[in-house]
């Protein structure tokens, strides 16, 4: 366990993080909020060995530094602890579920900020040893996010042993929700990512992963790639005029926008191939999907074209010369 706690909560919180930990979750970032709960019953309710309402409304005041967001996590560690001591057949206060954020409307670069941003890509140079190396590894890397609808993780994360090349399937190791899962590659990708091996074998042949970082026994940080995709996406044009700076998840979006407007200009029933789509992007379920999809104009012109119904809802009006 990484903290020690010292409230009257402590054998609880104990007890909880144990719990989840031999559940298989990682629960790294809820022992972080659960330590500073436990500091924060040192500090105010040291004498509280169980979860009060008094505990609760205080705990769960937003604070000026926080958003409300990260608010709902702290409080909603709370609620967990609650619960658990709850299942221990012991009295707690259990805060009301403050319920999910809205989730913010994606961005979805068009085709042709697409192709302007991967030239700017293609164009990045570096001079030193380990940047040259990192070039190339960017240029397949955001390739991946777009062709595969990766998360930014699912990408970094691959290691050179989670590619079979002769099927052209990655595997992806407990990802979002502690999945696991197959991603396929199109033909174009697996030969991409066929040319890429033997350049990252002679640049880091002792690095297990498919993008190593500087140094080559970790990945790429999380950090150094939206660094690059920021760099590459403010060089463009029109990149001071998008409503909303994109990110390079939105290269996932763009993705799944791409798939089902091709699969409904082909006439593709949806309904049947959605779920395939979300079982492919690790989603929880279709509607989860879909989403990407149903807040984005460039998914406008597509649905108007196969609108057969609007015409007949309101019929034509005729000039009354024309009676």
């Amino acid at each position: 366990m990484k903290y020690i706690f010292d409230s009257g909560l402590k054998a609880h919180i104990v007890g909880l993080i144990q719990q989840k930990r031999a559940d298989g979750f990682i629960y790294a970032v809820d022992e972080y909020h659960l330590k500073k709960l436990d500091e924060f019953c040192v500090e105010f309710f040291p004498l509280e060995a169980t979860v009060t309402r008094d505990i609760a409304a205080k705990w769960s005041l937003i604070r000026p530094s926080e958003g409300e967001s990260y608010r709902n996590r702290r409080v909603n560690a709370l609620r967990q602890l609650s619960l658990y001591i709850l299942s221990l057949d012991c009295e707690a206060y259990v805060p009301r579920n403050n319920g999910k954020n809205p989730k913010p409307v994606v961005y979805v670069p068009s085709r042709t900020e697409l192709s302007a941003f991967f030239a700017a890509i293609d164009s990045w140079e570096c001079h030193n040893f380990c940047g040259r190396r990192t070039v190339v590894e960017y240029k397949i890397l955001f390739r991946l996010y777009y062709c595969c609808g990766l998360r930014l993780s699912e990408g970094r994360l691959l290691k050179k042993e989670d590619v079979d090349f002769d099927k052209g399937i990655l595997s992806i190791y407990k990802s979002k929700g502690h999945k696991d899962r197959l991603v396929y590659l199109p033909p174009d990708g697996r030969q991409m990512l066929i040319d890429y091996f033997p350049c990252i074998e002679k640049a880091a042949s002792n690095s297990p992963w498919l993008f190593p970082g500087q140094y080559l026994d970790k990945p790429l940080s999380t950090s150094a790639i939206q660094r690059r995709f920021k760099d590459c996406w403010n060089s463009l044009d029109f990149a001071a005029n998008a409503d909303k700076c994109p990110t390079p998840h939105c290269l996932r979006h763009a993705f799944v926008v791409e798939r089902m407007n091709k699969w409904m200009s082909q006439g593709v029933d949806l309904q049947e191939l959605l779920p395939y789509l979300s079982k492919y992007l690790g989603h929880k379920s279709p509607s989860e999907t879909f989403y990407y999809y149903h807040l984005v104009s460039n998914a406008f012109a597509v649905i108007k074209g196969k609108d057969t119904v609007s015409s007949k809802v309101i019929p034509e009006v005729f000039d009354y010369g024309e009676i």
